[in-house]
This record gives C-alpha cells, sequence and structure tokens, in this order.
C-alpha cells in the first residue's frame, strides 16, 4: 500500500485521474491486512489496493458524479458491486475521475478537468472509466471500479492498454442509476491482466437482494489457462458499417492471426449491421439522460458539461414511437448475430475505431474524421456501445497492440448470451500468445 500511494503521488500530477485520497484509513486496513495473512483469515482480495470510480456511491463519502450539481454530496448507501469488493478485503485508497454523469467516450468533466492517457499525454484516458483505467496501467492501483452504458469499461481500457469486462445483464448487480432495469448499463471491474479481472468478477458477481434482475445462476471463472484451439471464431472488422483507422485495422488483423496461432479457426464474417445501430443507442442514451438527470436543468444546466445538457435536451424531445423501434433494432441485430454464432463459439473485432481521442475532444466536433471521411465526434468511432444494446451478451478487451502514437490499441472478445466462461477462457489463450502486462507507460 506505501508503494502504490507513493506511485499515486508521483504519477498523478501528470495525469489527472484522482479525486479524493483516503490514504490514512488505506494504511491502517492495509496492517489490518497484514493480520490476516498472518492469521490465515485472509479473503479473496485481502489488502488489494482498489480505486472506486467517482461514479460509484460509497457511503459517507463524497460521490460527485463529475457534476458540479453534486459536488460535496455524501453517499447514503454504498453500491452493490462496491461493497462486494470491499468485503473480500480490496481497499480504497483513492477514488478516480469520471466525465459528467458518465456521458461520453473522453475523460474530462466541469469539476475535476482532463484526464490524459498515460502512454502519451497529448491523447485521452478514454471514458467514461478513465481514471480508473489510469490508475491500473499506471500502478496506482491494483484493481479499479468501473461501469459500462457505451463501453465505458472497454473504451479506455483499450485505450489505456489494460484488461476490461463487460459482464452479461444481471450477472452483477448493478442498480447505478436509481434503476436496477437499466439493461444497457453494467458494473464491473478494471485489471492489467484477464486474470485479475476474472478474480474480480468472481466476487462481484451473483445474485443480490438489492437488485431483482441480477440472475440466480452464480458463474465461476476457474483460475488457469485458457485455450482456443478448435474453436471457430467469427472476426468482423468494422461490424459491417464503422469506419475503422487503417492502423487499427493493421493491429487487429496481427492480433486475430495470434487466435489463429493458438489453434482457433478464425474466419471474416459480414454481421449487416449499419448506422441504425448507432441511431438506436444514442437515442436510447438521450432518454435515460433525461430521465436521470432532467430535474437538474433549469437550476444546473450552465454549470453542466454543455453536451450533457444537450442530451437532456434531446432526450425530453423524443417520442414513445421512436424509443420504442429501438427494441426493433435491437431484435434485427440479434437475428443478424445470432446467425452468425449458430456456425461459430465466439466473435472478435475492435474495440475502437481510433487508438485514443484527443485529450481535449469535444463530443460535438464537426470536423472529426476517422480515414479523412467525416465520423460523428461523439461516439460513432466506437464498436462497443452495440454490446450494451445487446447486453446478455459477454464482453471482453484486451490489449491487441501499441499504435504510432504510443497509444495501445484493443481487441474485444465477444461471447454467446451468458457464456462468460468461454470469452475468459478465449482472452486467457490470447494473453498467452500476446502477452502485454510487463509493458508500462513512462510516467
Amino acid at each position: 500500500m506505501a508503494a502504490v500511494i507513493d506511485r499515486c503521488e508521483e504519477v498523478n500530477p501528470h495525469v489527472n485521474a484522482i479525486t479524493n485520497r483516503f490514504y490514512d484509513q488505506a494504511r491502517q486496513q492495509a496492517a489490518d491486512a497484514d493480520q490476516r495473512y498472518r492469521d490465515g483469515s485472509a479473503r479473496p482480495l485481502e489488502g488489494i489496493p482498489f480505486a472506486v470510480k467517482e461514479l460509484h456511491p460509497v457511503k459517507g463519502v463524497t460521490t460527485s458524479w463529475g457534476s458540479k450539481i453534486f459536488e460535496g454530496v455524501e453517499a447514503d448507501h454504498t453500491l452493490p458491486a462496491m461493497q462486494r469488493m470491499f468485503d473480500a478485503g480490496a481497499i480504497m485508497h483513492i477514488r478516480t475521475t469520471t466525465p459528467e454523469f458518465a456521458h461520453c467516450g473522453h475523460c474530462h468533466s466541469p469539476l475535476y478537468g482532463i484526464t490524459r492517457n498515460p502512454w502519451n499525454l497529448d491523447f485521452s484516458s478514454g471514458g467514461s472509466s478513465g481514471g480508473s483505467s489510469v490508475a491500473v496501467a499506471t500502478g496506482m492501483a491494483v484493481l479499479a471500479g468501473g461501469d459500462d452504458g457505451g463501453g465505458s469499461l472497454r473504451m479506455p481500457a483499450s485505450s489505456c492498454g489494460i484488461v476490461g469486462y463487460k459482464a452479461p445483464f444481471g450477472r452483477n448487480p448493478s442498480a447505478l442509476l436509481d434503476t436496477m432495469f437499466e439493461a444497457i448499463v453494467h458494473v464491473g471491474v478494471l485489471g492489467r491482466t484477464v486474470g485479475d479481472v476474472a478474480l474480480a468478477q468472481n466476487v462481484v458477481s451473483g445474485q443480490h437482494p438489492d437488485d431483482i434482475t441480477t440472475l440466480r445462476e452464480r458463474v465461476t471463472i476457474p483460475a488457469g489457462p485458457g485455450s482456443v484451439d478448435g474453436l471457430r471464431i467469427a472476426y468482423s472488422p468494422d461490424l459491417g458499417y464503422v469506419e475503422v483507422d487503417t492502423e487499427v485495422a493493421r493491429l487487429t488483423e496481427v492480433a486475430v492471426a495470434k487466435l489463429a496461432d493458438a489453434g482457433a479457426i478464425v474466419e471474416e464474417v459480414d454481421l449487416g449491421w449499419n448506422e441504425s445501430t448507432y441511431d438506436a443507442w444514442v437515442t436510447h442514451w438521450q432518454g435515460l439522460f433525461a430521465t436521470i438527470a432532467g430535474e437538474h436543468i433549469p437550476q444546473w444546466q450552465y454549470k453542466m458539461d454543455p453536451f450533457v445538457r444537450h442530451l437532456i435536451l434531446q432526450g425530453r424531445q423524443l417520442d414513445h414511437v421512436r424509443v420504442k423501434k429501438t427494441e426493433l433494432v435491437r431484435t434485427e441485430m440479434w437475428t443478424k448475430l445470432s446467425a452468425v454464432f449458430a456456425n461459430y463459439d465466439l466473435m472478435v473485432c475492435p474495440t475502437q475505431a481510433v487508438p485514443a481521442l484527443a485529450a481535449n475532444h469535444q463530443n460535438d466536433d464537426k470536423s472529426f474524421t476517422v480515414n479523412g471521411k467525416p465520423v460523428d465526434a461523439y461516439l460513432a468511432w466506437a464498436l462497443t456501445y452495440p454490446f450494451n444494446l445487446l447486453g446478455q451478451l459477454p464482453v471482453l478487451t484486451v490489449p491487441s497492440g501499441i499504435s504510432e502514437s504510443g497509444v495501445p490499441t484493443g481487441l474485444q472478445i465477444v461471447g454467446k448470451p451468458y457464456h462468460d466462461e468461454a470469452v475468459f477462457s478465449a482472452a486467457k489463450a490470447f494473453e498467452a500468445v500476446a502477452p502485454w502486462a510487463q509493458r508500462h507507460p513512462n510516467l
């Protein structure tokens, strides 16, 4: 713990990932953990330094959501998934940055400013779990909490060169947005290796009395190596419609070849998805923001991130039919992907269409392009959000390479509904042939 705290003070001035510190409390808990190891009562995560995202309520601790609205406001409860981490022995020593209300795929907010990518400070950490991803990537934490409504675990994990997992809906307790029925939002944990994330996932998952949507079936990810030998893996370079940066495409091809080297049968497929997927996610997201934050518009709209205000106002204008039609899009998406899964065990694709965004990226930047072609700057450069619309699918991102800018890239491994173990087994097998954990940013 002392080493991690020293690391926080050394690195954070460069990246701006920490919102609050609990060093004295953490040192005492670390001493208690020492005693537990001595007397044989150590728990699964005993003494592990754990960073908690500023979005996740922790009772008695300021939980700002990256917003001036909740600056200095203490939570009256602890998010169930975080409580499970604490009960397993993880020690919260820092809180980490998030864009306001976790609304986007980069990380800057009116309250905390810009969180930078530790591999290249000119770039964003990714979002919305940007501070958490930076903390893990730089050794300021061993594990960190995050959540994923459009890729907020997987996008920053990709940009920071770590592992992020979106569990299938119901696997982990959520209840993050004062609703447990929001099927596109998932709570999880970030780590440097697939094994680390599996260890934490086994702690977080399972039925919880506070979340009626949690599944009675409990899946335990086994320890030990994984395998893709003989597995049939579908490869989609662009999900059928996303403009993918040529460098990302090249690194993804290299990663896919390594899966083949490990014994998988990898074949390129055409999903047949189109831009209606993006429209469906944005529509759903706008409606969600109008619901969870619309009441704050009269008093706080001019102290919000302007794009958060935009999301809320757009959401207020939605009609019920348009919102309901998103379900038709999601159904069509699954119909097409289900046909692929009839012949393949897993699917892989890039995590993002670009390695990372500029540190000062703007969601409404009309000049934003990929390969010289105009792309909606908000989230059309990601390949993560479709799997939030299909929230029952387990999806894990692993580092796939490093770009010329020095920023990592990621590969998504997508499983069939609730086939968590298959995703982790494939990820471990990929990690074995494409080792990454010993690579560190120069900070």
